[in-house]
C-alpha cells in the first residue's frame, strides 16, 4: 500500500426498513423514529422508552465487580489512619478525569491524597518501577491506579517489595496473570461477574467512588457530583455509549450544562463553546483534545489542576494556555503525518500496514498522526518516536485488524505494550524494531490480503428532501435530540437521498479545504449544505448528486436554520437501492 492523495472511495451501507412484527412493538412512535429504534437493536415498546430516556436496567451494583469490598475497606482504612495516599493516572482525558474523581473523593472524606501522573517522555505509559521508588521515598503507603496498572505484575511486585500497598482500577483488557495487589477492579477479569463490561477508566472510578459512599457515607455528597467527569473521560476515551455507559454519559453531559465546575467553564469559554448546549460531540472535538494536549506536549498535571480549579482567574489561565498548546499539538500532527507519508512511499508499498517511525517525531502526537493515517488510508497504522534505545510508538487500526492481539503475537519483542482492538501503545528496544516491524506487516498481510479494504458509512434510511422536511424539522430535531449522546456504539442519525440537485458550490475555509453547496430537493424546495474536508471536489461535482449526510442546527446572525452536514458525495447514476 502507497499513500496517495486520491481519496478513498467509500461504501454506504443502509439500514433495511423495519419488518412488521417490530414496528407493531412501536406502533405509538412516528414512522421515522421506528425506523431509527429499530436500527438500534430496540423492537418493543419497554426497549423504546427505556433507550429514549436514557434508562439502563442492567444490574449497577458496585459491590458485584470483584475485589470492590478489599478496595473499599483498604482505601477506608488509609483515610482514617492519615495514611499518604497516592492516586495515579494515566495521562489521557480518561485517566486525568479519573484522578480527579478519585482525589476529590478522598478529599472529602479527610484523606491525605496526592495526584501523580507519568511523564509520557521520560516514564512512558502506564505504572513503572522508578515512579514507584520516588513514591514511596516520598512516604505513599498506598497507591490507587485509575486507567493503568491491569498489565503491570512485574511492577506490582517491585511495590509489595517497597512496601507499597497497591488497588488498581483499570479498564483495558487483561493478558496473562493479574499483577498481585490489595484488589484489582477490572470487569474484564476472569470470573468478574459486573455485566456491563465497557465503563471506561473513569466510569470505575465512579463505581469505586459509590462504592466507599454505600458503605460509608459522606454528608452532602454522592457519587453523581462526579458524573461531569464521568462523561468527560468516557466520551474522550471513545468507550461505546450503549448500555451503562449511554446513562452515565447524557446524566453527566446535563451536569456539564449546569456550568458547576470552574475550570470547564473557562476551558469552554476559551474554545468559544457555549456549555449549557454541551453535546456529546463537542467533547471529543472541542473539549477532549484541549485537555489531552496537556498530556501530550508537556504534563497532565496541567488538564488536572484545570479541572480542579476553583478560582477564576487561574482557571481562566490554565484554560488560555491548554488552548495554545492544542493549536501547536495540531501543528505538529500535521507536520507529522506528512513525513510518516513520505516515509511509507519510501518502502516498496506492498504491505496493508503503515509503519512510521522517525527521531523526530514528537512522542505525544504520534497517535493523532496515527488516527489520521488511518482515516486517509484506511489501513491498520503505527507510528512511533525513536530514541537512542527505544522506541515508543501508538498504533491505530481498523474493524477489520485487532491490533492489540496483533501485538501480543510480538510480545517477545516488546518492553511495554497495551490497548483496545482498535487503539494501542508499545515500547521496543531499537535492536528489535525491523524485526516486529516485519513481523507486524506478516500479520496484517495475512489477515487482510484478501479483504476488500474500504471504508464504511452507515445511513438509517432514504428519505425524500422536501418542503415537508423544512417544515416539519423542528419538531424532527427534537425527535432526534433524544436518540443522543452519539459516540461510538450510537452513531449520528444520518440518512440518504438521491438524485438531488445542486443548484450553488463553493469552496469555503482558510484552505478552501470544505465544500459549501445549495441543493434542491424534487418539489424545488432549498438546503443549505456543508462537507467537511471535501472541498477538492468541486470540480468533479457533478448537477445531480447523491449525498449521505445528517441534519443539524446551524445558528447564524440570532436566528436557526437546518443545514445538511454531508459525510459523501455521489454522483447520481451511481446509486442503487441497496445503498451499498
Amino acid at each position: 500500500m502507497s499513500p496517495d492523495t486520491a481519496p478513498l472511495s467509500k461504501r454506504w451501507d443502509i439500514s433495511p426498513k423495519i419488518s412488521d412484527g417490530p414496528s407493531e412493538g412501536l406502533k405509538n412512535y412516528q414512522p421515522i423514529v421506528r425506523q431509527l429504534l429499530f436500527n438500534r437493536g430496540i423492537t418493543t415498546a419497554e426497549q423504546a422508552e427505556d433507550y429514549l430516556n436514557h434508562r439502563y436496567q442492567g444490574e449497577t451494583s458496585p459491590y458485584v465487580m470483584k475485589g470492590m469490598t478489599d478496595a473499599v475497606e483498604r482505601l477506608h482504612q488509609a483515610i482514617q489512619n492519615h495514611e499518604p495516599l497516592v492516586v495515579y493516572g494515566d495521562y489521557d482525558v480518561d485517566g486525568v478525569t479519573a484522578t480527579a474523581l478519585m482525589v476529590e473523593l478522598i478529599e472529602a472524606a479527610g484523606g491525605n491524597v496526592t495526584p501523580y501522573f507519568p511523564d509520557r517522555f521520560k516514564e512512558g505509559y502506564g505504572v513503572n518501577k522508578g515512579a514507584l521508588k520516588k513514591l514511596s521515598d516520598q512516604g505513599a503507603r498506598l497507591v490507587v491506579t485509575v486507567d493503568c496498572g491491569i498489565r503491570s505484575p512485574r511492577e506490582a511486585n517491585v511495590a509489595r517489595k517497597l512496601g507499597l500497598d497497591l488497588i488498581i482500577s483499570d479498564h483495558h483488557l487483561p493478558e496473562g496473570k493479574l499483577p498481585k495487589a490489595k484488589a484489582v477492579i477490572n470487569p474484564k477479569q476472569d470470573g468478574d461477574g459486573y455485566p456491563y463490561k465497557d465503563l471506561a477508566g473513569v466510569g470505575l472510578a465512579y463505581k469505586m467512588a459509590q462504592a466507599y459512599l454505600e458503605r460509608y457515607p459522606l454528608d452532602g455528597k454522592r457519587a453523581d457530583d462526579w458524573l461531569d467527569l464521568v462523561a468527560l473521560g468516557t466520551v474522550a476515551d471513545m468507550a461505546p455509549l450503549t448500555g451503562e455507559n449511554r446513562m452515565l454519559v447524557a446524566e453527566g453531559l446535563a451536569r456539564i450544562r449546569e456550568n458547576k465546575r470552574q475550570g470547564l467553564f473557562s476551558l469552554a469559554r476559551v474554545a468559544g463553546l457555549l456549555l449549557e448546549k454541551t453535546t456529546a460531540g463537542d467533547v471529543g472535538f472541542i473539549l477532549g483534545p484541549r485537555l489531552n494536549a496537556a498530556g501530550r506536549l508537556q504534563l497532565a498535571q496541567m488538564a488536572y489542576d484545570l479541572l480542579t480549579e476553583q478560582d477564576p482567574i487561574r482557571a481562566s489561565e490554565l484554560a488560555q494556555k491548554l488552548d495554545v498548546q492544542n493549536k501547536e499539538r495540531r501543528r505538529i500532527t500535521t507536520e507529522i503525518q506528512a513525513r510518516a507519508i513520505e516515509l511509507v512511499q519510501q518502502t516498496d508499498g506492498a504491505s496493508r500496514l503503515i509503519f512510521a517511525m522517525d527521531p523526530s517525531f514528537n512522542a505525544g502526537v504520534v497517535g493523532l498522526a496515527a488516527s489520521r493515517l488511518v482515516e486517509a488510508y484506511y489501513r491498520p497504522a503505527i507510528v512511533g518516536h525513536i530514541d537512542k534505545k527505544e522506541t515508543r510508538a501508538s498504533c491505530r487500526s481498523i474493524p477489520e485488524f485487532n491490533i492489540t492481539e496483533a501485538l501480543d503475537q510480538c510480545r517477545d519483542l516488546l518492553e511495554h505494550h497495551g490497548g483496545h482492538s482498535a487503539a494501542a501503545g508499545f515500547t521496543v528496544k531499537n535492536t528489535h524494531l525491523d524485526e516486529l516491524r516485519k513481523k507486524l506487516e506478516a500479520i496484517a498481510d495475512d489477515q487482510l490480503s484478501n479483504l476488500e479494504l474500504q471504508p464504511v458509512l452507515h445511513a438509517d434510511a432514504i428519505i425524500t428532501l422536501s418542503r415537508d422536511v423544512i417544515i416539519h424539522w423542528p419538531d424532527r430535531m427534537k425527535a432526534f435530540d433524544q436518540f443522543q449522546p452519539f459516540g461510538m456504539g450510537n452513531p449520528e442519525i444520518a440518512f440518504v437521498s438521491r438524485n438531488v440537485k445542486v443548484k450553488g458550490k463553493k469552496v469555503v475555509g482558510k484552505e478552501s479545504q470544505h465544500l459549501k453547496l445549495t441543493v434542491l430537493s424534487d418539489d424545488g424546495a432549498p438546503f443549505e449544505a456543508i462537507a467537511f474536508r471535501q472541498g477538492h471536489r468541486i470540480d468533479q461535482l457533478p448537477d445531480r448528486v447523491d449525498l449521505l449526510y445528517i441534519f443539524e442546527v446551524n445558528e447564524y446572525g440570532g436566528q436557526q436554520f437546518l443545514q445538511l452536514n454531508v459525510k459523501d458525495i455521489r454522483p447520481a447514476e451511481q446509486g442503487n437501492a441497496s445503498g451499498k
